[in-house]
Formats: structure tokens, sequence, C-alpha cells
């Protein structure tokens, strides 16, 4: 009898730990993930007390949500209404409707050019063909030419998996790029190439020819006889946090070192964006950056980290209305949809091969911040959708309306 009451008193001790346990705990305790390999940080932003934490300093792979780092350290030095400007110079002189030397286009490195996805800009082909036509131009002496310098090469990080390379998602960004460098599933390695080859058939539908004649591609440019310019930078960035734009952030991260005065390339937006945020006092320890996309396996950020971007960042409206909205919008739209919660939780996902995290915003009724939420899960055994289901639960618990 002693036995049985003891026995008792244990299991209902143990019952009343697991009870208490908060959202947080009982999330990385489930079977589906491992406590060490995940990491939950909730802020509350009126006062900036933790409403609840697990592993919050362990450095873990972000995948995607490694773009709402890009897009806030771009746009701080930005500003939401940057425009790329894609040039064209005629390169000689126009004579008898002959242009005596070559069409120069000018890439300014807009990842949006002659994209099939929102925002879409102006037909930069019917631009260049109406500019022409305007000239009275019936020829091109020379050749058309691409200039794509103002971001390094290679165009994609040495970090990435070679399998990725020749996917939409691994495509390469150029300082030209064009339909977002992909056809259908693959990636576009020559995206000059293609933009050439069309711009070719559209002059001549219109009656222009290209002789491809050998002129100095040295020639003095002049003035644009056009100059292309992309939609402002944040619907660009908003497009690419509701898809998941790994082609976009990467831009991003090269005009980020452009803006700042270095080259532009990846290794130097990485570098600008690390000491951007450790001057701004965001926790670094664990901390480190090689791409803009979060593509790259290299890459290590912390909930903590990620927590104090998000802090700093939640004064800017602009930046909170880039997040797609739970159970309503991108890779959210079947997240906590039906639930109390859905369009009231705004976050960036990320997903990759045993990788699942979320960073964002718990919003009022008027769609201002109030708490900073942010999951990381790495190596987690169980199914993915189990996993969600996880946070899910674990955001309903914490957040009871």
């Amino acid at each position: 009898m002693k036995n049985r009451f003891t026995f008792l008193i244990i299991f209902l001790a143990i019952a009343l730990a697991l009870f208490a346990q908060s959202p947080a705990a009982e999330f990385a305790a489930s079977a589906d993930l491992r406590s060490d390999r995940c990491a939950v940080l909730i802020v509350d932003l009126n006062n900036g007390k933790v409403v609840d934490s697990h592993n919050e300093n362990a450095p873990l792979l972000p995948a995607s949500v490694t773009k709402a780092v890009t897009i806030a350290s771009t746009v701080e030095k930005s500003g939401v209404k940057f425009r790329y400007h894609t040039k064209v110079y005629a390169c000689g002189p126009i004579k008898d409707g002959i242009l005596e030397g070559n069409l120069l286009v000018e890439g300014g490195g807009d990842p949006s050019l002659g994209a099939n996805v929102e925002p879409k800009g102006t037909d930069i082909i019917s631009e260049i063909c109406e500019v022409l036509r305007k000239r009275k131009v019936s020829a091109i002496g020379g050749r058309i030419i691409v200039d794509s310098s103002i971001f390094t090469e290679p165009a994609t990080p040495p970090s990435w998996s070679k399998g990725d390379l020749s996917t939409y998602y691994g495509t390469g960004c150029h300082g030209f790029n064009y339909q977002r460098n992909a056809s259908g599933k693959k990636a576009v390695y020559n995206p000059q190439a293609s933009f050439v080859r069309q711009l070719t058939s559209a002059l001549a539908a219109k009656g222009i020819t290209v002789a491809d004649g050998d002129y100095d591609e040295d020639t003095d440019r002049g003035k644009p006889i056009l100059d292309h310019l992309s939609p402002p930078i944040d619907d660009i960035m908003r497009s690419c946090m509701k898809r998941s734009d790994n082609l976009y952030a990467e831009a991003f991260l090269r005009t980020l070192a452009l803006l700042s005065g270095k080259p532009g390339d990846t290794k130097a937006g990485a570098e600008i964006e690390m000491d951007t945020w450790k001057y701004k006092g965001a926790d670094m320890a664990g901390v480190w950056i090689v791409d803009g996309s979060g593509l790259s396996r290299q890459n290590r950020l912390t909930a903590r980290f990620l927590a104090d971007v998000l802090a700093k960042m939640a004064y800017n409206v602009d930046f909170v209305s880039f997040f797609p909205l739970a159970g309503m919008e991108g890779t959210l739209a079947s997240f906590l949809k039906g639930t109390e919660l859905e369009g009231y939780i705004a976050m960036k996902t990320g997903s990759m091969n045993g990788v699942q995290c979320y960073a964002g915003y718990l919003l009022d009724d008027n769609y201002a911040p109030t708490h900073v939420v942010v999951i990381m899960i790495n190596d987690f055994p169980g199914v993915r959708a189990n996993v969600r289901k996880r946070a899910e639960k674990m955001l309903l618990d914490t957040f009871r309306r």
C-alpha cells in the first residue's frame, strides 16, 4: 500500500511538472524534434521581456529566414523607393537609319527585369524597340552587347551545393538578370544571351536588323537613349518575402555592398551585413552569414540574433508588411489557417532538408507588431508536416486570444 502511495505521488509530481511546462519547452520535448537542435524565442515588444524561450543562443541553420535579415539590412541602406536602372546606349552615330556602332545594354543589377511575377515592370524590349523607332533606326551596324559588370563573378556563392545550381531556385545573380534567370524549373546560366536573342527577334519584327558588324566595344557611350526603371525596391522585397525568391535576395545583398561603396559581390555584402548588426547592438555570438537567400548550408543564425534584428526593425511599417500573413499569403498560406491566429501572425519561413524555421511577428488588429516570434528547427527526425503542426500548437498555446 505504501509503495502504491509513493508511486502515485511520484506520478502526480511528474504529471504536474509536465503540465507546468511552457509551450516552448513542451514543443522542444516533442518526439518529432531534437531538443538540442531547435530554438524558440518570443519577445514582447512593449517591454522587451521574454515571453518564452528555448535554446535561443544555439547557432542553427536558418534556411530562408536569412532573407528577412538581408532585406532588413538592405532597406535600411536603400530606403523603400530605390529603383534599379538598366541603361541603353547607342554607341555610334545614326546615319541614314543605320546605327554605326553597337547597341549597349548596361545592367544595373535589377533582379525583376522581365519577370513573370509581381511586381511586373514595364517591358524593356518594347521600350528599346520604341526608342529606336523614334530615332528612325532601321539597322544596327554592330552588335547588341550586354554589360553585366556591376555585379562581380561568380554569379552563385561558392558555398552553394552543386546540385542546386541547375535549378530555378539555384540560378546565379548577374549584373544583368532577365526573366528571373530561369526557364521552367531549370536555371538559365546566360540570361544575357537569352535577352539578346529575344531582343534581336523583336527588332526584326519591327523591321530593324542587327548586322553584327565589328565595332569597338569601348566606344564612348555618351548619354543613354533609354533609362529603364525597375519597380520600387519595396515592392520587389515584398514579392521576395512572400515567394521566398533566392535570386532577389542575392541581388539585395550585392546591392547592399554597392550602396556601401564596396564591390557588388556576395562576400562584401555578407561582411557589411554582419558589421551592420554588430554596430546596431544585435547579439552576434555564433552568427555567420555567407549569402543573402539562405540556400547555403554554411549560414548560422541564433534565435537571439534574429529576435534582435526583428525587434530593431519593428518600427519600420514597410518592413513588417513584407512578411506573409499566416493562413493567407505566400509560403505561410496554409499555416494556422482557420485558427484564431490566422492573419495575426506574419512570418518568413525557411525550409530545406532537415530544416524548418520561422521568424516574424505577432500583430494586433491594426497590423502593428506586438511580439517577435522566432522558431528554428534543425535535423528533425519526424515528418515535416508534424513539425509544422507542433509549431502551430505552440503558437496557439502561447497566444490564446
